[in-house]
């Protein structure tokens, strides 16, 4: 067995014993097992033709199950992203012994099964319940998984940890009796620093940490109103800082305002953002705040006792003292140029000094962006074990992440990464792919969309070539309705049917971050063999253009998107 600095692994302690995961007390394990029990009763119901699959629909969206082009498809939920060793275990299980040996990571931070027999389902579930896991509002017209900062708990530049809002938020949200039929799904997502990683203007309520310079109170600056799909808008701020002891009360008005007033005739216009966009930000805020004004407020004050509970279940692993240069890394760096290459994009800054967050690629050239084999999820875990205090992080751009790794431990990892096809050093970079699972999946898409990124990611297979583009986000979707976030890719790549026939069409310019924007469509799609050709023009034309230390994205706003169209359609 490698060295390791695990304190657990020393001990008597589980090697999880300190991974930052919600522990559920006999309650909720008691109501997820139930639920298990019941929805079994209801599955052999279904398997015995006593009731149909449309009566069986809503019962099994309920409990995460759809039902998609080939198979049923479970999504299991991993609140906020953070895992424990022992989860991923289960679920290597889950995928080796009931699907076809692997799982999917989608951008909500959870993992789909693709392939797994309906009369498995429950045992599926009480495998999950045996380890706090479950299926529970990953489906359906409610609030769905908090996504969170996958960096959390870990970066420099964090005011409040977003675990301790998400996990609030999960308990008033999980079976809330006024907000379990809304108009339409709903997500929110929090990031505990003033820059964004998580996505939050694309999201129905978004929260992004602040700190009032005046009082040196922690709050969350509120958007609403974000979302992407076939009509795609940037949130409104609807206020520019709640503190944090405030936030449950003023997410209880909004949903109240939203779940009065959003329309139910049209599931296409039924998401929160067309409901601001039809009403004008201004006037649905003021509803907002009419409706938060009402509100008791002690009812809804997020309790100081609560906080701190919760915030055990994320306390901060047994760092030590460390210098702030590891002679081994450095060595290591200097010696191994792959390794060194691995370290300038899949590691990021820790704040506690001699440790580092590193984010394992799911993105292999050629692989399918997202999918993780049993054994890879089982080789994470073992190294989560060995080097990060037992704790795995999804992330929505599909990828996993160690969060607290000594600087000592970063070759040793890096190395058995690699061996198992986990080392690839494409952190952000072009074939760092976000691609839904397309027609080779999805009952909705109209077109494939893994063997487009697939393609991209081949061409582009050369790492020193994508290390010299730098920073540059594909990301692609099979149909409008843009489960593969093409609207905020740097490129985005969007699937159309024409006439039974798949074309794509690019958008430049979009961006999740800090400084969110929607792409804009270039023009004319490219049929199936060509859009790869248009990618790589687009990719040209900047390099072109580029001057000395600009990203794709900073190319793109000082020159436009004239220079682009040209080179795409100038021939035509």
């Amino acid at each position: 067995m490698p060295d390791t600095h695990s304190p657990a692994l020393r001990s008597n302690q589980p090697a999880d014993a300190h991974a930052a995961v919600y522990r559920y007390d006999e309650f909720d394990k008691t109501f997820i097992f139930e639920r298990v029990e019941q929805f079994r009763a209801q599955v052999e119901r279904r398997l015995k033709g006593e009731i149909t699959e449309e009566e069986f629909k809503p019962i099994r969206l309920m409990n995460g199950l759809y039902l998609q082009l080939h198979a049923y498809m479970l999504r299991v939920a991993v609140p906020y992203g953070m895992l424990s060793s022992t989860q991923v275990r289960r679920l290597a299980r889950i995928a080796r012994v009931y699907d076809k040996g692997y799982g999917h990571f989608t951008t909500r931070q959870n993992i789909q099964f693709n392939w797994p027999k309906l009369e498995d389902v429950p045992t599926i579930l009480r495998e999950l319940a045996e380890v706090d896991m479950h299926a529970i509002q990953t489906s359906g017209n409610c609030i769905r998984n908090v996504t969170t900062d996958q960096f959390c708990g870990a970066a420099a530049d964090e005011l409040v940890d977003p675990r301790v809002y998400a996990e609030i938020l999960r308990q008033w949200s999980t079976m809330h009796p006024e907000f379990t039929y809304l108009p339409r799904k709903f997500k929110i997502a929090i990031t505990g620093s003033p820059n964004d990683r998580a996505a939050v203007q694309v999201h129905d309520i978004g929260l992004i940490a602040k700190k009032d310079e005046v009082t040196g109170r922690v709050g969350f600056t509120v958007y609403v109103g974000g979302g992407q799909g076939r009509t795609p808008y940037l949130a409104v701020k609807a206020r520019d800082f709640v503190p944090v002891e405030e936030i449950i009360g003023y997410l209880e008005a909004i949903l109240r305002v939203y779940n009065q007033l959003g329309r139910r005739d049209n599931i296409y216009k039924a998401r929160i953002k067309i409901t601001v966009n039809e009403m004008g930000a201004d006037k649905f805020i003021g509803l907002i705040e009419e409706e938060y004004a009402r509100l008791p407020r002690q009812k809804f004050h997020v309790d100081p006792a609560i906080v701190d509970a919760i915030q055990t279940h994320f306390a901060p692993p047994p760092w030590v003292d460390l210098p702030a240069v590891s002679d081994s890394f450095e060595a290591a760096k200097a010696a191994d140029p792959a390794f060194a290459r691995w370290t300038r994009t899949n590691l990021t800054e820790h704040k506690t000094r001699g440790y580092a967050i590193a984010t394992i690629s799911l993105k292999p050239i050629g692989g399918i962006p997202g999918d993780a084999e049993s054994s890879q999820l089982e080789t994470v875990a073992d190294l989560a074990d060995l080097y990060s205090f037992g704790e795995v992080r999804v992330t929505h751009e599909q990828n996993l992440v160690l969060a607290h790794v000594r600087k000592d431990d970063l070759y040793p990892l890096w190395k058995a990464l690699d061996a198992a096809g986990l080392g690839t050093a494409n952190a952000g970079l072009i074939s760092d792919i976000i691609a839904c699972p397309g027609l080779d999946y999805c009952a909705l898409a109209n077109t494939r969309a893994i063997p487009v990124a697939q393609r991209i990611a081949e061409r582009f297979a050369d790492l020193d070539r994508q290390h010299d583009l730098g920073e540059l986000k594909i990301k692609i979707s099979g149909c409008i309705n843009a489960c593969g976030h093409h609207h905020v890719g740097h490129i985005g790549i969007l699937g159309v049917d024409k006439k039974g026939e798949e074309f794509f069409q690019i958008l430049l310019g979009g961006d999740a971050g800090t400084n969110a924007a929607l792409g804009e469509i270039v023009g004319p799609g490219f049929d199936y063999d060509g859009i790869i050709d248009a990618v790589e023009t687009v990719v040209n034309t900047f390099v072109n253009l580029r001057q000395p230390g600009e990203i794709f994205i900073q190319t793109l706003a000082r020159t436009g998107h004239a220079p682009f169209k040209e080179a795409l359609y100038a021939r035509a």
